[in-house]
């Protein structure tokens, strides 16, 4: 074999093990973990193959008046005494590919409104949680970024 065919086997072979790899990445991906936007840290888990989400931290977990942050906005009176921090306010899920998954609603603890909902996976390292009224044109995007393990949550 002359020289110009080897190093065209060797890159060709190097070009299908990083599509294999990369393939292998993709399909690895996942939402479950620890996220963290401007305002909380959350976390998103599988519930019976759905996937869901609590508020696991506070940026400001108490009020003015040094009190722990209720859900005092809830439309159901019964739950207005309920922690924010705990409070599995994400649900319903489903995947649609290997990084978006849709159905889902969210729950606004700051109004009281819940939505539908659509999640994307930006990369490894940020998602992309949408909530919308009806259709998803109507609605707002939040850009959330991965929580590694060694990372302090906020408090």
């Amino acid at each position: 074999m002359s020289g110009a065919r080897i190093r065209l086997s060797v890159t060709a072979l190097l070009f299908v093990l990083l599509q294999v790899n990369l393939a292998y990445a993709v399909s690895h991906l996942s939402a479950i973990g620890v996220w963290r936007n401007d305002d909380a840290t959350f976390e998103i888990f599988d519930n019976q193959g759905k996937l869901s989400g609590k508020i696991i931290a506070l940026k400001e977990a108490q009020t003015p008046e040094g009190k722990q942050k209720l859900d005092i906005h809830n439309p159901d009176p019964s739950k207005r005494e309920r922690p924010i921090v705990g409070l599995v306010f994400m649900s319903g899920f489903s995947r649609k590919s290997d990084m978006r998954w849709e159905d889902g609603t969210i729950y606004d603890p700051k109004t009281g409104n819940t939505y539908s909902g659509s999640m994307e996976l930006e990369g490894p390292e940020t998602i992309k949680v949408r909530g919308f009224v009806g259709i998803s044109l109507i609605g707002r995007t939040d850009v959330w970024t991965r929580v590694r393990s060694s990372e302090p949550s906020q408090k």
